[in-house]
């Protein structure tokens, strides 16, 4: 059953007293906190591979499968900013899917990448669908710290995707189809084994 923002409890912090770096637009608004810091509230697994918090932070590790896994929001979301901190830990294949929805491991949606060096962090991907719709230029990639804790930043309003990591502007997409759609937030862990990914700081500002 989908639900509406204001149908679910969500801890509300202010966007100005948060640690993560923001565009300047949204300095001054209040956020929803998409992750408690203590369980996985809020959020529905998807697969079986493993979501777990630890010290604080939500993780998402390959399991004994090493197949596809999505940790998605209860509620759907359409126009929003978010931003969300990441560190890779081995392969950090992964990703943050905007509105999307999630049947057992197979998704529709888009894709903002979060991968290692080389491999297109902040692009925007089409899962079963028409593939990659933009990828950032590689001189770009130098933003991603792997290893160390970054900041990503997405836009989604309307037809118009934007992402940003660490500052850096890394696409920025108008697409019809987007446009139309309505769906979850949902984190990913990509198959193959061997991926981990911690999370913290998941926090959104509708538009």
């Amino acid at each position: 059953m989908r639900r509406s923002i204001a149908s679910i409890s969500l801890t509300l912090v202010a966007a100005a007293g948060a640690t993560v770096a923001v565009p300047a637009q949204v300095a001054a608004q209040d956020a929803i906190s998409l992750f408690n810091g203590t369980d996985l509230t809020g959020w529905t697994v998807h697969g079986t591979e493993r979501w777990y918090v630890e010290n604080g932070e939500l993780v998402g590790e390959s399991g004994p499968d090493a197949g596809y896994g999505y940790l998605a929001t209860e509620a759907s979301f359409k126009d929003f900013e978010l931003t969300v901190e990441f560190l890779q830990e081995a392969n950090g294949n992964s990703g943050v899917f905007v509105r999307s929805h999630v049947d057992g491991t197979r998704v529709s949606g888009w894709q903002v990448e979060v991968a290692p060096p080389g491999r297109f962090t902040g692009g925007i991907y089409e899962s079963y669908g028409r593939g990659w719709l933009i990828q950032p230029d590689l001189g770009k990639d130098t933003a991603l710290r792997m290893g160390e804790w970054n900041t990503m930043h997405i836009r989604v309003v309307g037809d118009r995707v934007t992402s940003w990591l660490n500052g850096v502007e890394m696409v920025d997409l108008v697409d019809e189809q987007i446009g139309r759609a309505e769906g979850h937030i949902a984190l990913q862990i990509h198959d193959g084994g061997g991926i981990k990914v911690r999370w913290r700081n998941l926090r959104l500002v509708a538009r």
